[in-house]
């Protein structure tokens, strides 16, 4: 059974899916009609932090660009340049018994590309989410809707896995940014 969490809220996968290995991470939205000039392009990025709360090499950036992390735990599917349809947007599969010891926590976090020049931003945006599920069972474990509207934001951070005494734990971010993917890359590299 799948729970739904609030921003600012965190959930112990260790103890809601003992066994998680293989997890999916699915971020979905959907775009309002609007006379932009310009299609959305919405991008997932995944950054795999250390202790010291940076990407120990930019290869550990997973995005578009870099679909897997050097230690292949992370495996970016894709990017979905239009976000139509039902269900999930982009997806990222995730081995956590993969994922290189050094590594305490990953940062999930969706950009509008070129959002200046597309007079673009998430408040043009509804129905973005994150959930988490097995991708061995496909069961979804925990789904966060994000249900602020961010009418400025460029970029938002939807969540966070982390370790916390040796367990993975999610946590329910929903912070949005004026800033691009490049603002992100600065702090975390």
């Amino acid at each position: 059974m799948s729970i739904n969490i609030r921003k600012g809220e965190r959930i112990n996968l260790a103890k809601e899916a003992p066994g998680l290995i293989k997890a999916g991470i699915g971020l979905g939205w959907d775009v309002n009609a609007t006379d932009t000039g310009a299609p959305f392009d919405l991008d997932a990025s995944v950054f795999m932090l250390g202790s010291d709360g940076k990407i120990p090499q930019d290869e550990y950036f997973v995005f578009y660009n870099n679909l897997i992390s050097p230690d292949q735990a992370i495996h970016h599917l894709g990017d979905s340049r239009t976000g139509e349809g039902g269900g999930d947007d982009e997806t990222i599969e995730i081995d956590l018994t993969k994922i290189n010891p050094t590594i305490e926590e990953l940062i999930f976090v969706v950009t509008i590309h070129d959002a200046d020049q597309r007079r673009q931003n998430f408040g043009q945006v509804r129905n973005s989410f994150i959930r988490i599920y097995d991708a061995v069972t496909s069961t979804e474990v925990i789904k966060y809707d994000l249900e602020e509207d961010f009418s400025r934001e460029a970029a938002v951070e939807f969540g966070r896995l982390y370790k916390k005494t040796g367990e993975w734990r999610f946590q329910a971010v929903g912070q949005g940014y004026n800033s691009g993917l490049q603002s992100f890359v600065d702090r975390y590299a």
